[in-house]
């Protein structure tokens, strides 16, 4: 088979799956980037920890879909989002480019909020390689180190939200998150789609 004619018909699926997906749909009329942001508008709706004066973190912000959720609610606080790639800009809302495990941009992070920000929101995953078990264990590695950066800045209530996929790392993020955490609970939004792996583990109050 031509290999222009099967990447075409894969693309072709594609854009079918999401003209079918409400999300998807819904993302364009409500004028969202993403439809992750109804995700994160699923999880704040149960746990309800945005609020007007936070002051947020935002990690793997692009396209900037959670930043923009994020920025709807904060409205007298603080929202600072983080990523390798640019993103243009959202009302309300800081961001440095870089990779939020180097050193330097730790460094902006800490001052940004001089160690006292309310909460930390990461809807990472790491680049695909087409090997499920790695690409799952490579964003679980995102996610602990997202965690271990959300324990030096948050405050003692603090806020910390993560995807994370089922698969090996999963146990140690979540002995991790019951170590440092007094409350942690696994969370699967129904924005997620039903057949993809991914859930969110939300975690609040440092022990």
């Amino acid at each position: 088979m031509n290999k222009n004619f099967k990447k075409n018909k894969i693309s072709k699926n594609w854009l079918i799956k999401q003209k079918k997906d409400i999300f998807f749909n819904k993302s364009k009329i409500e004028g969202f980037r993403s439809r992750s942001a109804f995700k994160l508008i699923e999880i704040n709706k149960k746990f309800k920890f945005l609020k007007k004066n936070t002051r947020l973190l935002d990690l793997g912000a692009s396209p900037g879909g959670w930043s923009q959720v994020a920025s709807k609610e904060i409205t007298n606080g603080k929202i600072l989002s983080i990523d390798i790639k640019l993103i243009d800009k959202i009302t309300n809302v800081d961001f440095i480019q870089g990779d939020f495990q180097d050193h330097a941009i730790q460094q902006k992070i800490v001052a940004y909020f001089n160690n006292k920000a309310n909460v930390v929101i990461s809807d990472m995953a790491a680049n695909t390689t087409g090997n499920k078990n790695l690409d799952s264990y490579r964003t679980g590695e995102l996610c602990l180190n997202s965690m271990n950066l959300a324990l030096k800045i948050l405050e003692k209530k603090g806020v910390f939200v993560s995807k994370i996929f089922m698969g090996s790392i999963f146990q140690e993020i979540n002995e991790k998150a019951k170590k440092n955490f007094k409350k942690v609970i696994k969370y699967k939004p129904l924005s997620s789609k039903k057949e993809s792996k991914e859930i969110y583990i939300y975690c609040e109050g440092i022990s």
